[in-house]
């Protein structure tokens, strides 16, 4: 993977924050987004880069018109959601200018060639494809012909899709390619995330595989670096009850901050396959159960099950010996609360 992108299985995991339309039209609110999601220490902001007419058809019913009662944006047309949602084109210049001055890396998911032609110009370090667009092979062409690392987001797609896309990107050139599994709904459910993909995707597809997760809460997310997940993308925003297009599903900045602490510490607690006892433990050993002398002896008296216990601490020697040692002899005096040891029958 290019170093300059930073995943890979020998780091914590990429954290992504997803800004998509929660800036609600406010270019100051776009920014204090970026700000706070590098305060709680995410890896990159991603926006979305389309207008309302690269996206659909200015129609007001039919399939045009979004009339799910279970959608979260029931009541509106296609097209008046995603002039409400969209991100000015001039506003992302400021933006990534931003994230390079707070440390973090700032790109964009295109959703046609123009905007493809745009993000170039602004040199953007790598490309995101939305689920809703991994079908479009003519647009996965164009992205990997770039030559810089595509992240894929793979909801709605079968096996034969993902090789089409895959095959796709590389044969056009792209070298660093991330599969995110997702599931598309709006909020996602955790029985429906279906983690154990993750590791059967990176094998199948020999790449880099995270997870775009649009559940509630960090669970699922800090789940799937056990897996092998080395991206997590999740919505972001600055308060859910500022409204906006995705803020039902977004986190707020200390939810992102836990994300970010939770899921470096379950990579770093992978480690690697140890049945060695480690430094931390050694301290410990003292707390384990041994063999002890639990009455005062004489020498010459016989070990009996009355006399000799398996207790803590764990000086003395191993349990394993209790039933060896029974009807022996001690060989002198011995006090009540001595560690047995062979120097003592």
């Amino acid at each position: 993977m290019n170093t300059a992108f930073h995943i890979d299985k020998n780091r914590p995991p990429f954290i992504i924050a997803e800004m998509s339309g929660n800036h609600n039209q406010s270019l100051d609110r776009a920014l204090e987004i970026v700000e706070l999601a590098a305060k709680a220490g995410v890896d990159a902001i991603k926006l979305q880069t389309y207008t309302a007419d690269t996206m659909t058809l200015n129609i007001d019913d039919r399939e045009f018109f979004i009339a799910d009662k279970n959608s979260l944006w029931q009541g509106t047309s296609l097209y008046k959601l995603y002039q409400k949602a969209y991100t000015p084109w001039e506003w992302h210049e400021p933006i990534f200018k931003r994230c390079k001055e707070l440390g973090i890396m700032g790109f964009s998911t295109p959703f046609d060639a123009t905007a493809v032609e745009f993000l170039e110009s602004l040199d953007v370090p790598c490309y995101k494809i939305a689920s809703f667009e991994n079908i479009d092979l003519p647009l996965i062409k164009r992205v990997a012909r770039t030559g810089k690392p595509m992240i894929v987001s793979t909801g709605m797609t079968t096996v034969a899709e993902l090789d089409d896309l895959v095959k796709t990107a590389r044969e056009n050139g792209c070298k660093d390619l991330v599969l995110l599994k997702c599931t598309s709904s709006y909020p996602s459910t955790p029985e429906g995330t279906n983690l154990i993909t993750i590791p059967h995707m990176k094998q199948l597809f020999n790449c880099e595989v995270g997870l775009s997760d649009h559940t509630l809460g960090i669970g699922v997310a800090v789940a799937s670096v056990a897996l092998g997940a080395s991206v997590i993308e999740k919505h972001f925003t600055t308060s859910r009850a500022d409204g906006g297009v995705d803020s039902a599903f977004s986190m707020e900045p200390a939810e992102m901050a836990q994300l970010v602490q939770e899921t470096r510490n379950a990579w770093q607690a992978l480690g690697h396959i140890s049945y060695e006892v480690g430094e931390q433990e050694k301290k410990s050993f003292q707390f384990r159960r041994s063999l002890y002398i639990v009455e005062d002896m004489k020498a010459g008296d016989v070990i009996t099950e009355k006399n000799m216990r398996s207790i803590r601490p764990g000086l003395g020697l191993s349990p394993k010996y209790y039933n060896e040692l029974l009807d022996k002899t001690v060989k002198k005096d011995v006090k009540r609360g001595t560690a047995v040891s062979w120097e003592l029958v």
